[in-house]
């Protein structure tokens, strides 16, 4: 049996270098790329930016407090989508077994390869120099049999970097790996597995498959498999959308129905630009409300044919708004998505990110 050949490759702070590339004076500075306003959210952050602990996901205005002289600049989402296209135009003259996870990331199998090269190690390396040549900017990228280890691969010598796991090491490797490297790991999990006193992958290989399926489910199985180094999931080249959304985070909190209701008009308007642009029809509306204190609830509706129509879309989410029960809170977002999807034949995957705006 042939022995599968993955790579990951994983650009290195990507919006941010972009912006670097572009911009050369932004070097060598704290730098994030998000909305500098009391609700921005970091998008990413350089590496100088991170010694400050600041990462994805966390509010600008926190960022600020951990580094005073940060410089936050405004996303420019076509040229990341771009260069994205330049770099996946690269894989494509390896393999046409790639599966995209977002603009900066992707699985390559090159079992069998267009250029017919023996080590998947000298087609990482390639591909990594092609697409400093091409876009100026470092990609990190893991290499072994299976998803799981090429994924922690690529992250383990960021940025630049370049990590082999192979078959006969791939054990060894997983011992000495924390828990908080393993696919499906969050936060809270990692917790509940250092209860059970697993914080690496060599104590978790020691648990039971009836304990880990008892503690955490059907991701018990997953664990199982993985801390032995076990992973069959294949390249996934095609998928249908499930779904296209967008939403909103205000600036000063919404706080009655009048002024949400209000809101819907220009939701719903981006809503039905964004299905024309993905040719996406769905059956169902929901509608998503967040709160001050960052709790959320959604509400929807499934009809029997598509939901496309500005007035359909308009109608249906002003009755879902009627069901919102604020509880004496105000609300910081409001999304609209639809979804149950009705399906094309021969439906391709189609990359985009959906940002807050």
């Amino acid at each position: 049996m042939t022995t599968r050949k993955i790579i990951h490759i994983d650009m290195d702070a990507f919006f941010v270098s972009v912006e670097e590339h572009d911009n050369p004076a932004l070097k060598g500075h704290p730098v994030v790329v998000g909305h500098d306003g009391p609700r921005g959210v970091v998008a990413t952050a350089n590496y100088e930016a991170r010694k400050y602990g600041i990462h994805s996901a966390m509010a600008v205005a926190t960022a600020h407090r951990l580094c005073p002289n940060l410089i936050v600049v405004e996303g420019h989402y076509s040229r990341y989508k771009e260069v994205s296209t330049q770099i996946h135009t690269i894989f494509r003259d390896y393999t046409d077994l790639i599966e995209p996870l977002s603009l900066d990331e992707a699985y390559l199998d090159v079992t069998t390869n267009k250029k017919s090269f023996p080590l998947a190690m000298d087609i990482a390396k390639e591909i990594k120099q092609r697409i400093l040549e091409t876009t100026g900017l470092t990609a990190s990228a893991g290499v072994s049999y299976c998803k799981f280890l090429a994924k922690v691969a690529s992250d383990y010598r960021k940025p630049n970097g370049l990590c082999i796991v192979h078959p006969d090491r791939a054990i060894a490797f997983i011992d000495d790996l924390k828990v908080e490297r393993f696919w499906g790991v969050g936060e809270k999990t990692a917790e509940r597995m250092h209860t059970l006193g697993v914080s690496n992958g060599k104590q978790l290989r020691a648990l039971s498959l009836a304990t880990l399926t008892r503690e955490f489910g059907k991701m018990g199985r997953v664990f199982y498999d993985f801390a032995r180094g076990v992973d069959n999931r294949p390249i996934v080249t095609e998928w249908v959308r499930k779904s296209v959304g967008c939403e909103r985070t205000f600036s000063e909190d919404l706080t009655t129905h009048e002024e949400m209701t209000f809101q819907l008009t220009p939701l719903a308007t981006e809503l039905v630009r964004r299905l024309e642009k993905n040719h996406f029809k769905g059956r169902s509306l929901v509608l998503k409300v967040k709160y001050n204190d960052f709790r959320q609830t959604t509400h929807s509706h499934t009809g029997t044919t598509a939901i496309e129509d500005m007035d359909e879309i308009l109608q249906i989410a002003t009755q879902l708004l009627d069901e919102v029960n604020m509880h004496g809170r105000t609300v910081r977002l409001l999304g609209l998505t639809v979804t149950s999807p009705i399906v094309p034949e021969g439906a391709h995957r189609d990359l985009q990110l959906t940002f807050d705006w």
